[in-house]
């Protein structure tokens, strides 16, 4: 599907003028978004994103719309792995629960600028070479092996940015609101703030050399591969507030992005093989081989996802791991919200912290001796019930 330079424009201007919406209406004051707004607009931007991908179908044709969804299906999974990352992220650094919308604007706007860069590196290399399917092929292969380590794989990536960052930049000792700069014993230094988006963007640029090459194994037009790749990115921040609750209880979807981009690269490798024109495969000849449609690949793609989304919601151990996941982050935000003031808000997430050690305390005992276990998390529980019980009523 070739976009003429209207339609580029028109599309530009439209994706920047919904980021900008975004910052001034809902980012550029702090605070918790609720549940239904984080729902309402989760479903407006997905909806937005349907309505264009019916648009590719209708004016570019069946190919390009099946391309479309396959490809913005196959982002968006990736864009929930990358949740994970900032969640986190945004955890080593205690960034407070109402700054965080602001983190992660600046992640999706810093996630976009740099995908749009590989996208162009990408289209270029791909016209030029051929061969260049067969290193999209291995790069998506590799990291289908490295996700079949979860513990490893994104906890290395965001360990290796958080530490280079903390080394190298010099910051205050605590927040100043949401400010990226500050003034400390007389000198201007960035703030926690700021290095928590560097840190953020440090992680874009490393999650983008994976996303790239896996559109690219469903569609090689750059407009298609550019529009799956932004829309898959709009609504990101919507979405964290609104299944960060679930985000710890999938805990299959790493298994499951294994085994898409698993088959994207030997998808991209037949392709490779179909297209040889390397001297040392072949003699230089195309090889035969079966390709894989791009129908067949959403049907995949879909597939994988469903399954492994029901299996982690359905799993005793996810079921577990999402109340540890929700009750460390009730009591990380209610010892939080002591500092910045609000105190209907540190309640609510007093009340939120009950209901699940409510939870914990009804599962099996070999996970509760399980929790017991984790020292930290237990410190952490055990310091919110004493701050909860040394305020009088009035300072709730």
């Amino acid at each position: 599907m070739q976009a003429t330079t209207t339609v580029w424009i028109v599309t530009l201007v439209g994706i920047i003028g919904l980021l900008a919406y975004d910052f001034f209406f809902h980012v550029r004051k702090a605070h918790i978004p609720t549940l239904r707004e984080s729902a309402i607009w989760s479903a407006g931007y997905v909806g937005i994103a349907l309505l264009f991908g019916v648009g590719v179908w209708v004016f570019g044709g069946g190919e390009a719309g099946t391309e479309y969804f396959a490809g913005y299906v196959t982002e968006k999974a990736l864009s929930v792995d990358n949740l994970f990352v900032f969640l986190i992220i945004m955890g080593s650094f205690a960034v407070p629960r109402a700054n965080q919308q602001k983190v992660l604007l600046f992640g999706i706007v810093f996630a976009l600028i740099s995908r749009t860069v590989f996208i162009f590196i990408g289209a270029a290399a791909i016209e030029r070479f051929a061969w260049v399917f067969y290193l999209f092929g291995l790069i998506l292969l590799i990291t289908a092996g490295h996700m079949l380590k979860p513990e490893d794989s994104n906890a290395d990536r965001e360990n290796f940015v958080v530490r280079f960052v903390r080394k190298v930049v010099p910051t205050s000792e605590g927040y100043d609101g949401d400010r990226l700069f500050s003034v400390e014993n007389g000198a201007r230094v960035m703030t926690p703030m700021m290095v928590v988006m560097l840190a953020i963007g440090g992680t874009d640029i490393l999650f983008a050399i994976d996303s790239i090459p896996a559109i690219f194994g469903l569609t090689q037009s750059t407009y298609i591969v550019f529009t799956a790749t932004a829309f898959s990115l709009l609504g990101l921040r919507q979405l964290y507030f609104l299944i960060d609750g679930l985000l710890d209880r999938l805990i299959y979807l790493s298994f499951g992005l294994a085994a898409i981009l698993g088959f994207i690269g030997v998808k991209l490798i037949l392709h490779a093989l179909a297209e040889n024109a390397l001297p040392f495969i072949n003699d230089g000849e195309h090889v035969p081989v079966v390709e894989v449609s791009t129908g067949l690949s959403l049907v995949v793609i879909i597939g994988v996802l469903v399954v492994t989304i029901a299996a982690s919601l359905l799993s005793p151990a996810g079921r577990a791991k999402n109340a540890i996941g929700n009750a460390r982050r009730h009591a990380t935000q209610y010892l939080d919200i002591g500092y910045w003031g609000d105190p209907e808000a540190r309640e609510k997430s007093y009340q939120a912290l009950e209901e699940e050690i409510a939870t914990i305390r009804s599962l099996p005992e070999k996970q509760r001796a399980h929790i017991r276990n984790e020292r930290e998390l237990m410190e952490l529980l055990e310091e919110a019930q004493r701050q909860h019980e040394s305020e009088t009523p009035d300072q709730r």
